[in-house]
């Protein structure tokens, strides 16, 4: 938890689940999209694991992470193909069965009546662990799925986007975290205990340094973080001041 911020953290992990993301093959991007839509949501991200499709693997970091978490995201491997083990392998982690939910029979029924119908391979999509409760997917039919402080979506991410949608508003959170940048042609080692004097500072702030090197110059950005927008900006102006008096004029928004 950043210095400072003593309020109640709200966090969420993410399991990432394919052998196509480990071998290179697909590039995720439901980290990005996850992490912004939880920040909204006053839920903050706190890490991410990439497994394959391997049962172990996924048992594993589900039992490690809804357990330091309070809530659990999964993305993949609940499609209609042999390999997808996302629901048998979490039904595993948690101890349950795996039933057909009666709803989302329904649904799969009533999307692929006018596309072939109801398959035995389609309908491994409406099997969920036992207790579950269904994610709503108006994409695709197939729906996500919910049980405990776990959400099980799909990999693709368009998909994924419309099921955060349903999702938007119905998880307990905290305040959105609100960011201020400032850029500055400096190394980020020259400005490091001004950079902690000012954090100290501001309580409830803290102050992440991101350094690059371009045009042949070194240079960072700093983000100032925090739940209050009006303790940000007040950080920023002091922390530009600060820099300023040191001689180095920042750049607000950053470089």
């Amino acid at each position: 938890m950043p210095r400072g911020m003593s309020e109640r953290i709200w966090t969420a992990a993410l399991v990432v689940i394919g052998d196509e993301i480990l071998s290179g093959r697909t590039q995720d991007k439901n980290v990005a999209q996850i992490a912004l839509w939880l920040n909204v949501q006053g839920i903050r991200l706190a890490e991410v694991r990439v497994v394959g499709d391997r049962t172990e693997a996924i048992v594993e970091a589900v039992n490690a992470l809804r357990a330091r978490n309070d809530y659990l995201f999964t993305t993949g491997g609940i499609g209609p193909t042999h390999d997808d083990i996302t629901v048998d392998a979490i039904a595993a982690a948690l101890g349950v069965g795996v039933v057909h939910h009666p709803q989302a029979l329904a649904v799969l029924e009533r999307y692929y009546a006018a596309r072939g119908g109801l398959t035995e391979a389609r309908m491994r999509m409406a099997r969920v662990p036992e207790g579950a409760s269904l994610i709503e997917n108006r994409l695709s039919g197939a729906p996500g799925i919910r049980i405990g402080n776990i959400f099980i979506m799909a990999g693709v991410p368009h998909i994924t986007a419309g099921m955060l949608d349903a999702l938007t508003g119905t998880l307990e959170g905290g305040r959105p975290v609100v960011s201020r940048t400032l850029g500055c042609w400096v190394a980020e080692s020259e400005v490091a205990d001004l950079l902690r004097e000012a954090e100290r500072a501001h309580q409830g702030v803290a102050i992440g340094s991101y350094p690059f090197f371009r045009e042949g110059r070194v240079g960072a950005n700093f983000v100032i973080r925090a739940t209050d927008p009006a303790l940000a900006e007040h950080c920023a102006a002091d922390l530009a001041e600060r820099l300023a008096a040191s001689g180095w004029p920042s750049v607000s928004g950053g470089i």
